[in-house]
């Protein structure tokens, strides 16, 4: 996560005008089917980490991946054209794996999990909810 607003704002910037050039400029076949899912800019914003993920299996995420980094210089040049800021990143991509983790840590506790627990809407088993929990949400009233 950006610790700065300035480079939070960069950040979502450069993905937005990495995907539309993706989209548009980028006439390699082989990264049509990459998604930009997010950008982390170093401090100084000379470098720039682009996660990316990509439709189908590990061999066209690869492609995909070889695709945007042999691309990687013209869509720095056209960033500087779009962008009005002074130093525009050097683009390092990288598969994002956030998800393919999640459902693999999804998987795991429904092996270890017994599947005649109720669960309620937020994911929380009766028995894991704190004793007395109420479900349901409680205004909080000002002064109280």
């Amino acid at each position: 996560m950006a610790r700065y607003r300035r480079t939070a704002r960069i950040n979502e910037q450069l993905r937005e005008e990495i995907s539309l050039l993706i989209r548009s400029d980028v006439n390699d076949p082989r990264v049509s089917v990459a998604t930009i899912t997010g950008v982390e800019t170093s401090p100084e914003l000379d470098h720039a980490k682009v996660w990316i993920t990509a439709l189908g299996d590990e061999d066209g995420k690869t492609e995909a991946l070889a695709g945007l980094r042999s691309a990687a210089a013209f869509i720095r040049a056209q960033l500087g054209r779009r962008l009005h800021i002074r130093r525009i990143p050097e683009l390092h991509f990288e598969i994002d794996r956030r998800l393919e983790n999640a459902m693999h840590i999804a998987s795991l506790l429904r092996e270890v999990l017994p599947a005649d627990l109720p669960v309620d809407s937020d994911g929380v088993s009766a028995e894991d909810a704190p004793e007395g929990a109420d479900s349901s949400v409680e205004e909080v009233r000002d002064g109280e």
